[in-house]
């Protein structure tokens, strides 16, 4: 298959690594764009020369999150990568799915994170095994501020709950070195160290075989499980599409359909940050 969002390389023996290449977009997460993600992820996951996959952003950060350019038109049922079922929350019920099919690949999965990873960024983050990130890293979740909580209810599990409430309450960033500090994310890095140090943690990880490595994977998330992970992070998708009816959210869709740029603008220039940030 070739790739027209996506970049695919192998830069050591068992790595694979996705470069998410819509850089003048800011990585925005297209339907095109994840179906071509997980077309590279399925494939590795039966390729015996890969081990570890890495995903990263091209530009000047991971991704924006999912393109409300197309969002705001369709609410990106159209060209979904696999079939969740239709009707009411049919789009957070599918990003629900989307992570936890990552969860059950059977190959490690690592998100290299640069930059602002908004939103969206954040779920697919949330669906990697491990995360690295730039010190300066921006990661947070603004549509909080007038919209719905997240489609993946991943910040309490990760963050427990007073992080977790800043952020929700909020719609307020955090760098790269509050992400580890908090336990979203696995180590930081100054940002031209981090493509050398996420190579290195890839080639440790493609050291053990994979047939023990799925294993290990598999073990780790059952214990979340029993925990109730996947039951929580599935009534974050009720949630999410509850909120889609209140005053505010329906405003805010007619708002982005009228203009997606001035509607975000409209919304963080109370906050001062991301798109209202000089």
């Amino acid at each position: 298959m070739e790739y027209a969002k996506i970049i695919v390389d192998r830069p050591l023996e068992y790595v694979q690594r996705i470069t998410l290449n819509y850089p003048e977009k800011r990585n925005a997460l297209t339907n095109e764009m994840r179906r071509e993600l997980f077309h590279a992820l399925e494939t590795a996951d039966v390729d015996d020369t890969v081990r570890v996959t890495i995903i990263r952003g091209a530009g000047p950060g991971f991704s924006t999150g999912y393109d409300l350019y197309e969002g705001a038109t369709n609410l990106n049922t159209q060209g979904q990568p696999f079939h969740t079922a239709g009707g009411l929350g049919n789009w957070p019920r599918h990003l629900v799915e989307s992570c936890i099919r990552m969860w059950d690949l059977c190959k490690p999965i690592i998100c290299q994170v640069h930059g602002f990873c908004i939103a969206g960024a954040g779920e697919l983050a949330a669906g990697s095994d491990l995360v690295y990130v730039a010190e300066d890293a921006m990661i947070g979740y603004p549509i909080v501020r007038n919209g719905t909580p997240p489609n993946l209810q991943i910040f309490p599990w990760l963050l427990g709950m007073r992080r977790a409430s800043e952020m929700m309450l909020t719609g307020d960033s955090i760098t790269g070195v509050e992400a580890v500090e908090g336990g979203l994310a696995n180590r930081a890095f100054p940002a031209d160290e981090l493509d050398d140090a996420v190579l290195r943690m890839a080639e440790r990880v493609a050291k053990v075989p994979i047939d023990v490595q799925q294993m290990n994977k598999r073990a780790l998330h059952k214990q979340m499980e029993i925990m109730g992970i996947r039951t929580g992070i599935r009534m974050g998708a009720e949630m999410n599409s509850l909120a889609r009816h209140t005053d505010s959210c329906q405003a805010q869709i007619a708002s982005l359909r009228e203009n997606v740029k001035a509607s975000f603008t409209e919304r963080d220039a109370a906050f001062g940050d991301y798109t209202a940030k000089k």
